[in-house]
């Protein structure tokens, strides 16, 4: 004999039904954004506790680029007495980010998981390596091209006028923002292609309007580069111009995806 179904049992088939169908309600979502955030917080406090061990060689690490444009060793002075424990901090975020990314990310997936269908959650296996490997290839591109060659320029811009002896906050937050910055940019084809895939851009747009996309990787390119020389801010349009072609090729994908599952509808 069937056992009928109690209240209780009914509300839970309704909350399951619901996280499958992305039919939660603004509470719900409101409440599973707090969840996320809160395992995305931790793995980030976990790390950045783990990064303090090694963050004095990752200080000496920075200033490598700093060394090589000025051909010998150098030492960072510390105008007020709280810098140096800043830059100390700055750089064990900076680690503790990089390495909690694959859970942030992680944690970013399941929270759209409730609106995908059950096909376009298999993206999972794409989104998430792409992703990591699009964020590292802007921190490597950042540290062995971009990097030398700013503070190489910086270093020695007017060298016989100016006395290059640059603070911990200054140099080491440049480059710290350099770092971030362009590898987070570098995730634009991973973002187009979902933003096509969703049918709110197509690829066609992306091709008329690569002028405005010039502006805005220069705007772009200016808002990441903390300097204002043009070495600095044409070598971070480079990668970039490169990528929004990529992501013109991605887009086409995604746009196809797209007509497909809405002619399946």
């Amino acid at each position: 004999m069937a056992k009928a179904k109690s209240p209780s049992d009914t509300a839970m088939t309704e909350t399951e039904d619901g996280l499958d169908s992305g039919t939660l309600t603004l509470l719900g979502h409101l409440n599973e954004l707090r969840i996320r955030l809160t395992y995305a917080a931790v793995a980030l406090l976990i790390t950045t506790s783990l990064s303090f061990a090694f963050a004095e060689p990752m200080l000496q690490y920075l200033l490598g680029p700093y060394a090589e444009s000025v051909n010998g060793v150098v030492e960072l002075q510390t105008l007020e007495p709280t810098e140096g424990i800043e830059t100390f901090f700055k750089v064990s975020l900076l680690s503790g980010a990089i390495f909690s990314m694959p859970m942030i990310l992680y944690q970013f997936w399941q929270f759209i998981v409730p609106g995908l269908t059950k096909d376009e959650r298999r993206y999972l296996y794409i989104f998430l390596p792409s992703t990591l490997l699009l964020f590292a290839l802007g921190i490597l591109f950042a540290w062995f091209v971009l990097i030398p060659a700013a503070v190489f320029f910086l270093a020695n811009f007017l060298g016989t006028i100016f006395k290059t002896d640059w603070t911990p906050s200054g140099y080491i937050g440049f480059v710290l923002r350099m770092l971030f910055w362009i590898g987070l940019a570098f995730e634009m084809p991973v973002i187009i292609y979902f933003v096509a895939r969703v049918g709110v851009v197509t690829a066609k747009t992306l091709r008329e309007q690569w002028r405005f996309a010039i502006v805005g990787i220069a705007v772009l390119a200016a808002i990441i580069t903390p300097s204002i020389d043009p070495v600095t801010m044409l070598l971070t349009m480079a990668p970039l111009l490169v990528l929004y072609i990529l992501s013109i090729g991605l887009a086409v994908v995604g746009q196809r995806q797209f007509e497909r599952s809405v002619a399946l509808e």
